[in-house]
């Protein structure tokens, strides 16, 4: 028996995705990341991928080929608030479908790992130049103080 036989096969996928994207659809980050106007499409192909991940038909590689998944975010600014947003909508979605704790932990496992795989866009780090002495500069203003 597979993981997707195992918490309820499509039915259970389909519940956490629509709850996921009801919760997406109010995020004023990641409702601009899905370009249709009907997130529908966006949930189809996400539950698709999902149940064939987990065991079930393979009806998301027959449509789409292969996932590719980091190729497929590769357009859209994934950052860390991002993912984390994207991870609160997928808990809250987890939390209302109420899987075995063991299903839970699993599957959430998998989710977080995916979301941390996903992220393309890091903050700034300032350069050397940008607030921080340069050992030149040290350099100089060491030499001043003792002068003086």
């Amino acid at each position: 028996m597979t993981f997707y036989d195992e918490v309820g096969g499509y039915a259970t996928f389909e519940r956490i995705v629509d709850g996921f994207y009801r919760e997406v659809a109010q995020d004023p980050v990641l409702k601009p990341m899905y370009p249709e106007e009907d997130l529908g499409p966006a949930a189809e192909r996400f539950t698709m991928f999902l149940v064939q991940y987990w065991g079930g038909p393979t009806t998301y590689s027959e449509r789409r080929g292969h996932p590719r998944l980091r190729l497929r975010h590769q357009p859209f600014r994934v950052d860390p608030d991002a993912r984390d947003r994207w991870l609160r909508c997928m808990r809250t979605s987890l939390d209302e479908v109420q899987l075995s704790p063991l299903h839970d932990a699993t599957l959430w496992d998998y989710l977080e790992r995916a979301a941390y795989a996903m992220v393309n866009t890091l903050p700034s780090v300032p350069s050397p130049a940008e607030g921080r002495t340069t050992l030149d500069a040290r350099s100089a203003s060491q030499d001043s103080t003792e002068n003086a």
